[in-house]
């Protein structure tokens, strides 16, 4: 099945609220960074990545960063708060936006805004950041190609291009795979590790690193799966338990898909030449 951009914006609206509610108050969402195989703190395995990929592009208080797929702005908050560094987060889901904007007031970001539009049709003059960054998002863009053009396009040249990212090992995806990781979120299909690299230099970018990450994702949901069990466990509202423990079981098979390579996550931080056309 090929979704469109609207499928995933819709798709992010409609859950943001329940992923909030059942999951993490304050909207964090992505894979984690482990420091060992016995370590079983998703948060700060989350922060982790995100201080991996701030350090991996050398932000610092004099930049100014956009962030693709920011979701709930987590990471421009904290990248704020670390670095001092300026930033916008960028999001196709309006729920989400809301969300970060919400968040801002509470927490005084004067460095920081949110913007409400698409990775393939940016609202910035081009050459207008240092950097971007994204974690887990620009998977579920259907014209990737029209994305690292428009990400190309708005940074600065010599400006760094840093993000995680889900990947397609193989062209060849099964039903459980398609199920309970592709369709799920609205994904239609993706790059391997390779395939990826060849699509950011086809854009002009530089690549200065590209590393697979697969059993940092595995773990993420060997984790998250045993944190929904338990929280089910004690838990009274029924359509909370039965969310937490549908999440389990789909995390269970996500695993699996990850086993099988039919699911993968890497890390990616590449330039755009400081010789180059916007």
């Amino acid at each position: 099945m090929t979704f469109t951009e609207q499928d995933v914006a819709d798709f992010f609206d409609q859950t943001t609220q329940t992923y909030l509610s059942f999951w993490d108050s304050e909207g964090v969402l992505h894979t984690g960074y482990f420091a060992s195989p016995d370590d079983e703190d998703y948060r700060a395995a989350a922060a982790r990545t995100s201080d991996l990929l701030a350090a991996e592009a050398g932000i610092e208080a004099s930049s100014r960063v956009l962030d693709v797929g920011c979701g709930c702005g987590n990471f421009l908050f904290e990248l704020a708060v670390k670095t001092g560094a300026e930033g916008t987060g960028l999001d196709l889901s309006s729920e989400r936006i809301s969300f970060a904007r919400q968040r801002q007031r509470e927490i005084g970001a004067q460095k920081i805004d949110f913007r409400h539009g698409s990775a393939t049709n940016m609202p910035f003059e081009p050459s207008t950041f240092t950097h971007v960054v994204s974690q887990d998002a620009l998977f579920l863009v259907p014209d990737k190609p029209r994305s690292h053009e428009e990400i190309f396009r708005v940074l600065r040249p010599g400006g760094l291009f840093a993000f995680s990212d889900f990947l397609q090992p193989r062209k060849e995806i099964g039903q459980r795979a398609r199920q309970h990781v592709y369709d799920r979120v609205r994904w239609s299909s993706g790059y391997s590790l390779i395939e990826y690299q060849q699509a950011l230099a086809g854009a002009g970018f530089e690549i200065l690193l590209a590393r697979s990450l697969r059993d940092h994702i595995s773990q993420t949901y060997r984790v998250l799966g045993q944190m929904a069990r338990d929280r089910a466990s004690t838990t009274d509202d029924a359509a909370a338990r039965d969310w937490m423990l549908a999440f389990a079981a789909s995390c269970g098979e996500i695993e699996i898909a990850i086993s099988e390579g039919e699911f993968g996550w890497g890390i990616f931080v590449v330039r755009k030449p400081e010789r180059a056309d916007s």
